[in-house]
Formats: structure tokens, sequence, C-alpha cells
């Protein structure tokens, strides 16, 4: 009841009928709107990366291949370099978190076999050393981005570039697609990042103890294992179906959802006896993942929805609107890459900008086939500026052998080599493939 004075002046009550269903509604679509990130196939697939590459870690497979393509190839200190490099390569589409890959299984191998060149060197002062320990740190540290840009599963956060390029241009850029666009670009840069390293650091040619040590160590592990052997099973399967997409289409009618077929990979692991469930349930990493990213997502969609996105894009595309197409998309990537001087993670760079790049782009007319390879590639590439760029870099700048002066010098000179390779064969590739 509400009081009411009525025109007499008299107090009166009458009833107010308030119907409270809307507003239920309105509480609950709400509360599924929150929720929905949490829901979303993207966040299931970065826990399965998460969770994937502590298999790795644990069983001892990540290890046993690095250490096998170390001692194959460290005959010199450059060989040892292009070892780095080929057991990131081998492990990339595998391991789904460049964290777990570059931090759990190549920061400690690089870190033994600078010290066993440290030992041979004589001194703990020795310049060549020192110079030695600067090349296989960086190497380790700049291949494992170059690695991370070439597979949609190479970085944990690169889902999200995927999901950006869906839901902003409405197309797929898929595990297939990611890496046709990487494959030549991404070998190119592979071939020359170790050796641009070995011209900037001139380091101590004589590599034989660190080859040694890594064959040590080898041997030191003994015969594979059975749930190393299950493990490497279980996980070319998983890339062949993460593939041959297509191929699905027209055999089955459908292709298998990426999310799927690594959450598969973890259930069968699982059964197989390869993880324990504890092992699972204890992967805070994984867990702790999904509690932000749920959340991030959900809010990224709620910015989309209420017209944010168009917005933005439609008021910031003014600024190159008028430009021509391969030059507006080539010139929105070069932003993209160095603003990340101003990002602290690579996931929060991608989570930021990525979406609205793609939203920038479309309205001033870039090309989506070539815009969505650039913000893709350029969101790994771009952490060789900085010393804090992703978990990987944080790992291996801490072992203490390049000055942190150095390391920025350093990735300025990379950034150069990397665009000079992904906008120049990059592009040509792209063309090839029809992209523009």
């Amino acid at each position: 009841p509400i009081p009411v004075v009525s025109t007499e002046g008299i107090l009166v009550y009458e009833y107010l009928e308030v119907d409270f269903l809307p507003f239920a509604e309105r509480t609950k679509a709400a509360f599924k709107q929150t929720l929905s990130g949490f829901a979303d196939t993207t966040t299931w697939l970065v826990v399965a990366a998460f969770l994937i590459a502590g298999a790795m870690v644990r069983s001892g497979l990540g290890r046993r291949l690095a250490l096998t393509l170390i001692g194959r190839l460290g005959g010199t200190t450059l060989g040892l370099g292009y070892g780095v490099a080929a057991a990131e390569l081998v492990l990339g589409p595998f391991v789904p978190s460049n964290t777990a890959r570059g931090g759990g299984v190549m920061a400690p191998i690089v870190d033994s076999l600078s010290k066993a060149i440290g030992d041979e060197a004589g001194h703990e002062t020795d310049a060549k050393r020192n110079r030695s320990d600067e090349y296989l740190v960086l190497v380790g540290a700049h291949t494992n981005l170059v690695v991370a840009a070439m597979f949609l599963t190479g970085m944990a956060a690169n889902p999200l570039v995927s999901k950006a390029a869906a839901d902003v241009l409405g197309f797929e850029f898929g595990w297939g697609r990611w890496l046709m666009g990487s494959v030549v670009p991404g070998l190119a840069s592979l071939a020359l990042v170790p050796f641009l390293l070995y011209t900037v650091c001139r380091p101590d040619a004589a590599a034989g103890a660190a080859r040694a040590e890594a064959r040590e160590e080898l041997a030191a592990m003994g015969a594979w294992s059975a749930k190393q052997a299950t493990l490497a099973a279980v996980l070319v399967g998983m890339l062949a179906l993460w593939a041959t997409g297509p191929l699905q289409v027209a055999w089955i009618g459908y292709k298998l959802p990426t999310a799927l077929v690594a959450l598969g990979g973890v259930v069968l692991l699982v059964v197989l006896g390869v993880e324990q469930w504890r092992d699972v349930t204890g992967n805070a990493a994984a867990w702790d993942t999904l509690i932000w990213l749920g959340g991030l997502i959900t809010m990224a969609g709620a910015l989309r929805d209420t017209g944010f996105t168009r917005w933005f894009a439609t008021s910031a595309g003014g600024f190159v609107e008028g430009w021509p197409a391969l030059s507006t998309a080539v010139a929105l990537a070069l932003v993209y890459f160095y603003s990340m001087y101003a990002f602290s993670m690579l996931t929060g760079h991608i989570l930021a900008l990525a979406g609205a790049f793609f939203a920038v782009g479309l309205a001033a007319g870039a090309p989506p086939l070539l815009l969505v390879p650039l913000v893709a590639y350029f969101s790994n590439l771009c952490g060789c500026l900085t010393n804090y760029s992703s978990g990987p870099i944080v790992i291996y700048f801490g072992l203490g052998y390049v000055p942190v002066g150095r390391w920025f010098r350093v990735g300025l000179i990379v950034s150069v080599a990397h665009l000079v390779v992904w906008l120049g064969v990059g592009l040509l590739w792209w063309k090839v493939l029809g992209w523009w």
C-alpha cells in the first residue's frame, strides 16, 4: 500500500501492483551473461593447454625431445642455437603453453648448457663464456616467441586472437589456417634468429662440453618410459585431428572443435594413466586461468554487445580513412606491435587491443584475411621487445646472463628482423595464398 493524498485533501491508500517477473528474468539473464565466458570454448582450450603442458613436463617427454635435438645439433655454439630452435619447433604444436615449453622445459636445459660452456671456458669471468651464456639465453627466449607465433596452440592466449577474429570479423582463423599462414615466414625466422643473435653476441665457438652435457643428461634419463610413449601417441593423434579439419568435414560432415580435441586428449591421458586425477585438479595455473580468463571474455562480449567496439572502430577508423588497403593493415599492425612496450604480458596485450584493432581495420577497409594474420602473429613476436613480455621471457631473463639494457637493445634489433621477414616473406606468401 502507498499513501496518496486525494484531490479532496483526504489521505487514502492505493495499492500498486508490481510485476516482479521482468526483474527476475532480467536478473537471471544478467547472471547467465556473467557466466558466459566460463562456458566459452576458448576458455577451456586454454585450460586444456595448461593441463597438457603439465603432462609434458611431469612425464619428462619434453625434456627428452629437447636434449635429443640439442645433442645432435650442438657441435658448435651456433649449432647449439639451432638445436634450441629445433627443440622449440618440435615441442611447439604439442605443448600449448609457451610458458611451460620455454620456462618449464627449455630454460633449465639452456641454463645447464650455459654452465657447461662456462666450465669449459675455465672461469666465471671469462668474457667469451659470458657471451656464450648470453647467446644461448637470447636464442631460447626469442625462438620461443617465434614458435608461439607459428601455431594456434603455440601459446595459451592465441585462441583469444582467433576468437576476436570470429567475433569482430565473422570468420574462423583456426588451427590449419593459422599454420598455413605462419609456416613459411616462421621457418624463415627460425633460420634467421639464431644466426642474427650469433653475429650480435659473438660467442665462443667451442661448445663440446655443452653437447656432452646434453648427451649425458639424456643418457641419465634412461629408456623411454611407457608414460612418455603413450603421451607421445596421444599428442600425435591430437595434432592430426587439429590439422585435418577440412578432411573431417568431408568424411563426417563437420569439424571437431579444437577445444573438444584438447579436452578429449586430457581425458585420455587420465584414462590411460599418464596423468593422475590429482595432477589435473592440482594444476593451479590451469584453474587460475579459468577464473580470470572466463571473466575477461565475458567483459569483452559485453563491450561488443553494448556497441562499444563498433563505436571505437568508427571513431578510430577516421585516422586511416582513405589509405590503401595494404597500407592500412600494415600501419595498424606496426602500431599493434610496438604498443607492446606499454604492456607487461602478451595475454593482456591481446585482450586489450586485438579485437579493437580488428574493428578499426574493418572500418578502415583493411582486408580481413591480411589483418588477422598480422595481428595473430605479431601478438607473439612483439614479445621480443622487453624482458617482461611473457612468462618464459621473465624466466630466461631471471637466469641473470643478460643485463636489462642489453636485452632491450637486442630486442629492438630482433623486432626489425621480424618485421623484415613477416612483412617481406610473409606478405609474399599470403599473396600466394590469396589472402590479399
